[in-house]
């Protein structure tokens, strides 16, 4: 029995759910998908990114991931809505339940994003297209929302269908049909081919899907190694088990780990950038200990109010997970590093991760460390089970307090996005 693979994904997620929320919880009369719209981060705190765009934004040239002011400057009359996470999981809970209706095998790829392997289902719902179309209008009927769905017989080409014509449709993209609906198409829209990968294949003659999946595939791995031979593979339609395309893209384990935060205003006071280190170093030594892991080198860097990037890094003679450890030294690298000018980002990035420290102790160090090393322990079993605000540092408490404090475990996913995961 040939495979028969769904993707799922929501036109412009996040902006989809706020207009459905904002329409049909909050009574609003305007569409947000049919304005110039995104939904984006803080100006005021420097975090200005488009994280969602409409169509009609989209026609502006508007493109996901770019700043705020520069979306603004193409699109004068741009609408911006700030975002609301424990919104989006829960729009997104509720497709999963309508999509557990059409089969126990679901794959939830991002928050707007899952593959459904619909093999041998066709008794019960009928016809792949025509079960992609009640699935499609089930979930704009039922949640207000809308879907493309793609279909294919591996997962990377379900995935490259779905992407073809938005809004709400339904696209086919099986073996037979590559030639003519792939393959004319620019090689930056193959799924896994960044910018700077496009760069390298134009350089090589490359400018459709086609042109590489019709080179030879040496070619390709001399230029571009193991990354060369899985977009080649993909370029062919080859991702044949219902993995596939995961394991391609499963990044290898972490050799280091690393947070940043911009600052909503410029830090000249020592003392404060170092409560702010004090936050990443909390987050990046969490997570390095969450990978049963340990680091041996440590930098801190910063960008500074004319936009210079400086930094300095140092290796251990061992290497540890314990926060209050890799603290001490970010604080002494900041202390050779910082010049006094204004600060406007600030961060922690570690490297050289091992699965074990191969560490020689002295009997006072050991004492010590052992000592240190379960509290991290125990904080983290506590964070894990009642969430990271459950337990801070005394210097956190006042701080989080003020709009303009550092806040306790900063960067990476804002605290919204943070908390709304916890709902999942």
């Amino acid at each position: 029995m040939e495979r028969v693979i769904f993707h799922i994904d929501v036109n412009s997620a996040f902006l989809s759910w706020e207009a459905t929320y904002r329409i049909r919880e909050l009574g609003e009369t305007e569409d947000l998908r049919l304005l110039p719209c995104v939904v984006g981060g803080s100006e005021e705190s420097r975090h200005g990114i488009v994280l969602a765009k409409s169509e009609a934004a989209k026609k502006y040239g508007v493109t996901t991931g770019e700043p705020l002011v520069d979306a603004r400057r193409k699109c004068p009359g741009l609408k911006t809505v700030p975002a609301n996470f424990p919104i989006y999981v829960k729009y997104s809970n509720s497709m999963m339940k309508i999509l557990e209706d059409y089969t126990p095998d679901i794959e939830q790829y991002s928050i707007d994003e899952s593959f459904l392997d619909m093999t041998g289902t066709q008794n019960l719902f009928g016809p792949p297209i025509e079960v992609a179309h009640k699935i499609k209008d089930r979930i704009y009927k039922e949640l207000g929302f809308t879907v493309n769905v793609g279909i294919s017989t591996n997962k990377l080409l379900a995935k490259m269908a779905s992407d073809f014509k938005k809004p709400n449709l339904v696209h086919t993209l099986f073996p037979e049909e590559v030639p003519t609906k792939m393959w004319p198409l620019p090689v930056s829209e193959l799924f896994f081919v960044g910018r700077q990968t496009t760069k390298r294949l134009h350089a090589l003659g490359i400018f459709t899907i086609g042109d590489l999946a019709k080179t030879d595939k040496k070619v390709i791995v001399d230029n571009l190694k193991g990354h060369g031979e899985v977009i080649w593979e993909f370029a062919n339609g080859i991702g044949d088990s219902m993995d596939d395309v995961a394991n391609k893209n499963r990044k290898p384990a972490n050799k280091g780990y690393s947070n940043e935060t911009t600052i909503a205003f410029d830090v000249t006071d020592a003392a404060l950038a170092k409560e702010i280190l004090l936050s990443l170093t909390e987050t990046v030594a969490t997570r390095v200990r969450a990978d049963k892991s340990y680091i041996s080198v440590i930098s801190v860097y910063f960008v500074d109010n004319e936009f210079r990037h400086t930094s300095r890094q140092m290796t251990l003679d061992s290497a540890t997970n314990v926060t209050n450890e890799i603290y001490h030294h970010v604080c002494t690298l900041f202390d050779q590093l910082w010049n006094g000018n204004p600060i406007r980002l600030l961060g922690v990035q570690t490297s050289k991760a091992t699965s074990e420290s191969n560490r020689q102790y002295s009997l006072f160090e050991k004492q010590n460390v052992e000592k240190l090393s379960k509290l991290d322990s125990a904080i983290d079993a506590i964070r894990n089970k009642y969430g990271e605000d459950s337990i801070m540092r005394a210097s956190f408490v006042k701080t989080e307090e003020r709009e303009d404090g550092p806040k306790h475990m900063t960067g990476g996913l804002n605290k919204a996005k943070r908390d709304s995961s916890l709902l999942q």
